[in-house]
């Protein structure tokens, strides 16, 4: 992405994007702006396939059953299972005083009167209704698609960074609807990684007899992202995406039949059959093996950096979500919570050549995440004495005569390490390696 303004959360300060060439990156928020390579990008392969050993076949490394004990929360709960506060944590965290709306001008207070009054938490968890997305949509920390941005004129704050911007959530995702607001347009909802604002035209109830039978059914997950399912008449119902899954119904010898779902009337489900072709989903949870490393990484990597997963791009920690659900293991969604997941190995008190020499004796390549503040990065391997990371990131953190700044990339990359280190203007106090604080191996 170009960016006008460049915006980044304090927490990100990173870099990363992958292309052969590499790209021109232009400092943003200097008096000058430079011209640079990004060097990792040239000489770092960007081809995943060098990096896999070619016997690499781990049979399933997690299980369907326990994938979709997380899939399936929502409807698993009779009841939203946060507390009222944390379920108002943006109207605390954001005024009149350090938020800014689309023209970057400062928000007015009376717009967030106007959405706590439309928010109408008197009614919170009131419904507790059982529902699922019909589309690829956001989910908002407030109910309002107008942004919030923090200060624009500093480097990392800004467009695209909107604070509003929780998450995007696919189609056919089970939730838990917790009340209207005022004027109906939203709900709240609790899905099976967040909670947030939707859309209530984006979405139907579910009776638990049908949400049961989805539970039970056999699924096919994507393999194929951005492809169109249609309904029996051929009217289009939502893109394919990586993380997806539906209920099976039958299958032929090229195409499964699977359980798709519209929208009938006062956002009452219609239940209907889809045809999905079979090189674009696979029965079940796929094995962890080179061939199929290979096939979703290339497309969970195809988006640009999108924060939020905004404009339906993905950011770090959705970038490597959505790469483990087809093999059945499930990643909360921010990075600090991925960094939970499986065996921790904390970095805690290590220089960084003490950190370099733990992740080559003790990380597994494709199984291991690595932490910083803000930032998850997935461990490849080691080249030419190098550790080599996947991560997708939005920039390179710049300092000059003390005017913080960003060398923006925008996409997901291979890279080692201290990517951006070469460049004139790099602010080495945000190294990433300088800056990592564990890894967890996720299979352990």
């Amino acid at each position: 992405m170009q960016f006008r303004y460049i915006v980044i959360v304090v927490a990100l300060l990173l870099s990363g994007c992958n292309q052969k060439k590499a790209p021109q990156a232009v400092e943003q928020n200097s008096s000058t702006k430079i011209k640079e390579e990004i060097f990792d990008l040239v000489s770092i392969d960007q081809n995943i396939s060098v990096y896999i050993p070619s016997r690499l076949n781990k049979g399933y490394i997690a299980t369907l059953q326990e994938y979709e004990s997380h899939y399936f929360l929502p409807w698993n709960i009779k009841k939203i299972d946060i507390s009222i506060k944390d379920a108002k944590w943006a109207y605390r965290a954001f005024n009149e005083k350090n938020s800014y709306g689309s023209n970057l001008l400062p928000l007015k207070k009376r717009f967030f009167q106007e959405i706590l009054e439309n928010s109408n938490f008197s009614a919170f968890t009131t419904l507790n209704k059982r529902a699922i997305t019909l589309k690829a949509m956001n989910i908002r920390a407030f109910p309002t698609d107008k942004p919030l941005f923090m200060n624009p004129n500093k480097a990392g704050e800004g467009y695209p960074f909107d604070y509003l911007q929780n998450s995007l959530i696919a189609a056919n995702k089970p939730l838990l609807v917790s009340h209207y607001t005022k004027d109906k347009e939203w709900v709240f909802i609790r899905s099976s990684f967040t909670f947030g604002w939707v859309k209530a035209r984006d979405i139907v109830f579910i009776s638990q007899s049908k949400s049961d039978f989805y539970k039970k059914a056999k699924k096919i997950f994507f393999i194929k992202e951005g492809i169109g399912i249609y309904d029996q008449e051929g009217n289009f119902l939502f893109d394919s995406r990586i993380g997806m899954s539906l209920p099976k119904i039958s299958e032929s010898q090229n195409e499964y039949t699977a359980l798709t779902i519209t929208n009938f009337k006062n956002t009452q489900a219609y239940y209907i059959y889809s045809k999905v072709n079979k090189n674009i989903a696979h029965q079940g949870i796929l094995e962890f093996n080179k061939e199929n490393i290979i096939k979703i990484f290339n497309e969970v990597s195809r988006v640009k950096y999108g924060w939020g997963g905004i404009y339906k791009d993905r950011d770090c920690s959705s970038t490597l979500r959505d790469f483990f659900a087809p093999f059945g293991v499930w990643l909360p969604r921010n990075s600090y919570k991925q960094s939970k997941i499986g065996k921790i190995i904390s970095f805690k008190g290590l220089s960084d050549a003490q950190k370099l020499e733990l992740i080559k004796e003790k990380a597994i390549p494709f199984e291991t995440l690595l932490y910083k503040r803000g930032h998850i990065l997935l461990y490849v391997g080691v080249k030419n004495n190098k550790v080599i990371v996947f991560h997708n990131v939005w920039g390179i953190k710049t300092k000059k005569n003390a005017k913080e700044g960003r060398f923006i990339i925008g996409k997901p990359v291979f890279s080692t390490l201290e990517i951006g280190s070469h460049l004139i203007n790099y602010d080495r106090s945000a190294s990433i390696l300088s800056n990592l604080k564990s890894m967890n191996i996720i299979t352990q």
